[in-house]
């Protein structure tokens, strides 16, 4: 058996690649699963009709013909994050691709649906749930999800307010199966720490921002480079939901990141926020506290090798105990 694996596909860490707006395109994701960890992107980023089937297509066939090549090496699996908001109103349709793909990882956001997880769960995939509590976390239980995803401070876009040494005890209280945990983690050691809290894999967004395959623009990934931990900047005003982003963003947007002024809850969409003619992601770019150890722009492949030298060394400071 291997040393980790998800969905029954071996794992080279226990590293998930977090689905980000924009960022997680289908280069990002091949380039994560050929590394051996899990490549994942939201639904939405897959925009025009047939889109997000020939996205799929092609990754599948990518790692397919990896796999051939490889034997020795598969190919992680890859998620495809399903947004439940009421704003998204291709969710059932996305939903409809993802069945027919068979995909083998599905990541709900925001909100939960027993209905999604019986349809995935048709097929044989499994589903992961994002939650900022417990609270949420029962509630995505109870409708049958496989696994958790805590996230928690410091974690880019979406984030929770909770320490995840804090939100992991209180998960790991009601739930013993696989948990992921996100915040603020961006080299090998982070991993271990992950495992050594007591989750099952880390979930990394922010490291990959900088990656050569990311769909982020040059100046967003030298930003993300050039930041520190104190350049994130956890606002509700630009989405509706708090959410983590670069303060050189914000600035640029003409906001002042310190008198950021009260969201309009009426004019909320998940996608822009409503409140200002600069879009979320697009102008006003998502980043977690993890930039602190982003401190260049390199491959999916060498970002890889770095974590899992960081991790074993990690693993064998922690074994001399």
């Amino acid at each position: 058996m291997p040393e980790f694996q998800i969905a029954g596909r071996p794992l080279r860490l226990p590293v998930i690649g977090a689905p980000m707006f924009i960022v997680s395109g289908v280069d990002l994701v091949i380039a994560q699963c050929k590394a051996g960890i899990v490549g994942a992107f939201p639904a939405l980023n897959a925009r025009g009709d047939g889109r997000l089937d020939d996205w799929i297509g092609r990754i599948t066939a990518a790692l397919a013909e990896h796999d051939a090549r490889h034997p020795d090496r598969p190919a992680a699996p890859f998620a495809v994050n399903q947004i439940l908001h009421p704003s998204n109103t291709r969710a059932d349709a996305d939903l409809a691709v993802c069945v027919a793909h068979r995909v083998p990882i599905v990541i709900t956001s925001l909100q939960i649906s027993a209905h999604v997880v019986e349809a995935v769960h048709g097929y044989g995939g499994i589903v992961l749930h994002d939650v900022i509590n417990t609270r949420h976390a029962q509630k995505a239980l109870e409708a049958g999800v496989d696994g958790l995803i805590a996230v928690c401070a410091g974690a880019g876009g979406h984030a929770g307010r909770l320490s995840p040494f804090a939100l992991v005890e209180e998960l790991r209280a009601v739930f013993d199966g696989p948990l992921a945990v996100s915040g603020a983690i961006s080299t090998g050691g982070g991993v271990a720490a992950a495992l050594a809290m007591g989750a099952d894999y880390a979930y990394l967004g922010t490291r990959f921002i900088a990656a050569t395959e990311a769909n982020a623009v040059p100046d967003y990934k030298r930003a993300v480079v050039a930041a520190g931990a104190e350049q994130i900047v956890y606002t509700s005003l630009i989405t509706g939901v708090p959410a983590n982003f670069l303060r050189s963003s914000l600035e640029a947007a003409g906001l002042d990141p310190d008198n950021l002024p009260g969201a309009d809850k009426s004019k909320m969409t998940f996608g822009s926020g409503g409140n200002m003619e600069h879009r979320a992601w697009r102008d006003i770019w998502g980043a977690g506290q993890s930039v602190a150890g982003v401190r260049r722009i390199e491959t999916t492949a060498a970002i890889v090798d770095g974590l899992e030298a960081g991790f074993r060394a990690a693993c064998a400071r922690l074994s001399r105990g």
